[in-house]
């Protein structure tokens, strides 16, 4: 891939973050995920490369854009895979808290797993604990693993969950273990980058969340050298037939890294909506805003941070005033 892709995939982001942020707290979570895509669909069209959506809104029949298998770009340029989650964290931006994030990752085609949707048991750390983790082991294992490789006691080891309901056996098995918790509503791809930088607090990750948010945190992780696995968690036999179509016959398989982002290459950004640990949501003041977004590339092991001034002006097509 070409390193250009790296900033116009910014531009992309951006866009959808301007147009999701002027919805934060105003409890219409699908408008805000509708400006987020329609913003983040119009940039794609003027990215030079050649491609196909693999984690999107959804399927051809129940997602106008962005949706799976939808080509993206101008048609020339690289051929890759997207991820995109145009708004990764629809009810955060409604009830204006915190951690909302627009997201992509690309990787060269058939890098990408094509993950089905529904809930996928996850465990993700960064760079320290990698190789040091095991979703088949019990959570005090591995949290023992984690605060041995940080050089921790087992009590300042935090985990990031998302607070649910099906969640509590696992929360009371980190509370038993000594260490300690941080809660999240939403955002579990945000929660996953956050391991693997030491100022946001946040050791490891655990829960079962979305497959799809996994690719998007496989990639990121990919990026910055930490480290993500994953079990598919079908609900029904439904489910158990989006497995196997994939070729999943082992419902317990464990997916690796390169599971999730195969190759040596992979470009992740993502732009900050509401304000979070790692970045700060977007700001408005009269006809200017200021975004703040990471962008960051697998070959390289590129990160770079992003402060972005916008003219509204100039952009009125992509920042949508509500109703």
């Amino acid at each position: 891939m070409e390193r250009s892709l790296s900033m116009e995939l910014v531009r992309v982001t951006e866009a959808a973050a301007l147009s999701s942020a002027r919805w934060m707290g105003r409890g219409k979570k699908d408008e805000a995920d509708d400006a987020a895509t329609s913003a983040m669909r119009k940039v794609f069209d003027t990215i030079p490369m050649q491609g196909t959506v693999v984690i999107g809104e959804g399927e051809m029949d129940e997602a106008p854009m962005l949706y799976i298998g939808e080509e993206l770009g101008t048609g020339s340029g690289p051929l890759v895979d997207v991820a995109v989650d145009p708004l990764e964290g629809t009810n955060i931006v409604a009830q204006g808290t915190w951690n909302a994030l627009t997201v992509i990752a690309i990787a060269d085609r058939t890098k990408l797993l094509h993950a089905p949707d529904m809930y996928m048991k996850k465990i993700a750390v960064g760079p320290e604990a990698v190789g040091k983790v095991d979703i088949s082991k019990s959570t005090k294992e591995n949290l023992e693993a984690v605060a041995k490789a940080k050089g921790k006691a087992i009590e300042d080891v935090v985990a990031i969950v998302l607070d649910r309901e099906r969640h509590q056996p696992l929360i009371q098995e980190i509370r038993d273990a000594g260490a300690r918790i941080k809660l999240i509503s939403d955002g579990d791809v945000a929660a996953a980058i956050n391991t693997a930088f030491d100022y946001t607090g946040v050791d490891i990750l655990f829960g079962t969340g979305g497959a799809p948010e996994g690719v998007l945190a496989a990639v990121a992780l990919k990026c910055l050298g930490g480290e993500i696995q994953g079990q598919l968690i079908p609900s029904n036999a439904e489910e158990q037939q989006r497995c196997h179509n994939m070729g999943i016959t082992d419902l317990n398989k464990v997916f690796y890294m390169d599971d999730f982002c195969g190759g040596d290459d992979a470009i992740f950004a993502a732009t900050g909506v509401t304000d979070g640990e790692l970045l700060k949501g977007v700001q408005f003041k009269g006809s200017k805003a200021t975004t703040q977004t990471v962008v960051m590339r697998a070959k390289s092991g590129t990160v770079r941070f992003i402060d972005g001034q916008h003219s509204l002006t100039k952009k009125p097509d992509l920042v949508m005033q509500p109703e």
